[in-house]
């Protein structure tokens, strides 16, 4: 896990709420962020989104149980880890564009 001061629930100093429990691995570096702000803080390079086609790639991390979410699991989960039934913060949803292509655009 590469971030900005990232506990051992992958909450990251840009989020740090008790529901921030999600990473990211990215598809253009294969790395786990936290966020896609550790992203641009650290990589050398622009983030790439996971393709509509590449929903079965396991890219989110439960921070609660280390569970590896396939994409589309995740998107489906209601924002509710589906193997341990920690609660993931609702708003995220709010970034799914910065890190998965959207089939409405």
């Amino acid at each position: 896990m590469v971030g900005l001061e990232v506990d051992c629930q992958t909450r990251c100093g840009h989020y740090a709420g008790p529901t921030d429990i999600i990473a990211i691995r990215f598809k253009c570096c294969d790395v786990w962020y936290p966020c896609i702000e550790c992203h641009r803080a650290l990589a050398d390079h622009e983030a790439q989104i996971w393709p509509v086609g590449e929903r079965d790639e396991r890219a989110v991390l439960c921070g609660g149980c280390g569970a590896q979410l396939g994409i589309a699991a995740y998107l489906s989960c209601d924002s509710t880890c589906p193997h341990c039934g920690a609660h993931f913060n609702p708003g995220c949803a709010l970034h799914h564009h910065l890190y998965f292509e959207m089939a409405d655009g």
